[in-house]
């Protein structure tokens, strides 16, 4: 898909993966809707891009915060082509920890982020995208792409609640994609590993260098900007669907 001229929805779009995803988006010539819970770092976003750019303020767990977001989207800029799921949480917590049991409604609030509001967000721009003419010669509608994580194949110690999430993720992959063939729908996802970025905020610089080292090339952590190459890459060619790609420089987690 030529992504010049397409309208794109980009969750978590005012930090991080998605941040950056947003920038590559907009200079290669799409129109992109933002859709987070931080205010005024989606606002900064939205001031620093013009009318390339639209922000609204969605709770990804809440259908109706997403219904109200979509509805802006197509509003905004007249259709949905694209759509990029970064938001999400990665909290640490053993099963067992000092106080006893992981609380159950901890578990679940990560579910609820990571894989029901992933879910709940393409569900419903997928409807849009399916509405669409095609914009290849092969009969493409649209293009989603999501964010598992290589915690969803290498989880540590304190990640039951994110390898789950994330493992989710990835196993609705391929169905999703086989789901939306006959609509001329792709959905890919992307796994990174270790990533500078908003999340990993304020650890020390020793548990940085610690992870680095755990890399096998380059040995160091990803940059966003590589995340949102390959979402370019997926955009742009559309002979790949249904896969779950690592972007991880080699690396294979250890259990802590």
């Amino acid at each position: 898909m030529d992504i010049k001229g397409k309208v794109a929805v980009v969750t978590g779009g005012a930090s991080g993966l998605g941040l950056e995803t947003v920038k590559a988006l907009v200079n290669k010539g799409a129109k992109v809707v933002i859709f987070d819970l931080n205010k005024a770092a989606g606002s900064k976003v939205r001031e620093e891009f013009g009318d390339d750019v639209s922000f609204a303020l969605v709770d990804v767990t809440d259908k109706a915060s997403v219904e109200a977001g979509i509805e802006r989207a197509v509003e905004t800029f007249g259709a949905i082509h694209i759509c990029v799921n970064c938001a999400g949480i990665a909290p640490p917590q053993k099963v067992i920890g000092r106080s006893g049991a992981m609380p159950l409604e901890n578990f679940e609030k990560v579910i609820d982020i990571n894989l029901n509001g992933t879910f709940n967000v393409l569900r419903l721009a997928a409807v849009e995208m399916a509405k669409n003419e095609p914009v290849t010669a092969d009969g493409e509608r649209g293009i989603i792409i999501n964010t598992a994580s290589i915690a969803a194949f290498d989880g540590q110690m304190g990640q039951a609640a994110y390898a789950a999430s994330k493992a989710g993720v990835a196993g609705m992959t391929l169905p999703i994609a086989r789901d939306l063939s006959s609509h001329g729908i792709r959905i890919n996802t992307i796994a990174p590993g270790l990533f500078r970025t908003p999340m990993g905020a304020g650890v020390p610089e020793h548990i940085i260098e610690s992870l680095e080292s755990m890399v096998e090339f380059p040995k160091r952590l990803g940059n966003p900007e590589e995340y949102a190459s390959l979402a370019v890459f997926l955009i742009e060619n559309v002979y790949v669907n249904g896969e779950v790609i690592r972007l991880d420089g080699g690396i294979r987690m250890g259990p802590r």
